[in-house]
Order: structure tokens, then sequence, then C-alpha cells
């Protein structure tokens, strides 16, 4: 194993969280829009992540250990973003221009505390990153400095 691929793991695990910010974000900007371009409201989108990397753990470990199967540890990455197919949320609002002859609005499937927990999570996973990143870079220069 080299001594980059934690750098390389770590930051495809930044870029990886950036997206689901993004979406997060996204997410709760339109919150309350009862009308897209393809129609209806804003449908919640969601981040899918893979393994970005062959095999498992097991395998990165025999590849550290100098086995033959064990292949190169590859991080994460972002498979898709779909959209979350629960359904729209019904409001009663009959002066709504977007409302149904019955008078109740079709929102959107957003809820803001499923997305704020989202976003702390994302941020979370960032900042551990970030802390293993650096971590992973003094593990270096003591090691230049012990070849010195």
């Amino acid at each position: 194993m080299s001594l980059f691929n934690s750098l390389g793991i770590s930051a495809s695990a930044l870029s990886a969280e950036r997206v689901r910010m993004d979406v997060t974000a996204e997410n709760l900007a339109n919150a309350q829009t009862t009308r897209t371009e393809a129609g209806g409201p804003y449908k919640r989108k969601e981040v899918v992540l893979e393994s970005a990397g062959r095999g498992g753990f097991a395998q990165a470990l025999a590849g550290a250990q100098g086995s033959a199967s064990g292949g190169p540890a590859g991080g994460v990455k972002v498979a898709s973003i779909t959209e979350d197919s629960a359904p729209d949320r019904l409001v009663y609002d009959p002066s709504h221009p977007d409302a149904n002859a019955d008078g109740y609005v079709a929102m959107p499937n957003v809820n803001p505390v499923t997305e704020m927990v989202d976003l702390i999570t994302a941020s979370r996973s960032y900042e551990a990153n970030v802390t293993a990143m650096q971590t992973a870079k003094q593990m270096f220069n003591k090691t230049l400095d012990l070849l010195r």
C-alpha cells in the first residue's frame, strides 16, 4: 500500500461529502417549490455513494500485507443522484395558485429536519476526512524527518 493511498481515499471522500452537502442545500432551497419545469412540485434528491476501489477491507488488508489478491484502495465515489420516491405532501390552501379543485396544494417531499440532519452528517464526515488528511501529512513529515 502506497503512502499516498490514504490521501487519495480521504480526497475522494471529501469530494463525495461536498456533493452530499450541495444536494442537501438544493433540497432545502426548494422545500417550498410547488412548480418545476418538469411539472409538479420539486422532488427531493438523494446521493448514492459506492466504493471506488476493488473489494473491501479484506482485500485492502491483503494488499497492504503484500498478497497478490489485494487491490489498491480506492475510497468512495458518487454512484448517482436519485429522486426520492416518497409521495408529495398535500397542504390545504385554496388561495394558492397551484391548488387543485379541492383546494389542496402538492408540496415537495422535503422535510427540513431530515435535510439538516443530512447536512450535519455530511459536514462531520467532511471534517473527519480533513483530520485524516492532516494526520497523514504529519506522518509523512515525521517519516521524512527520520530519513534526514
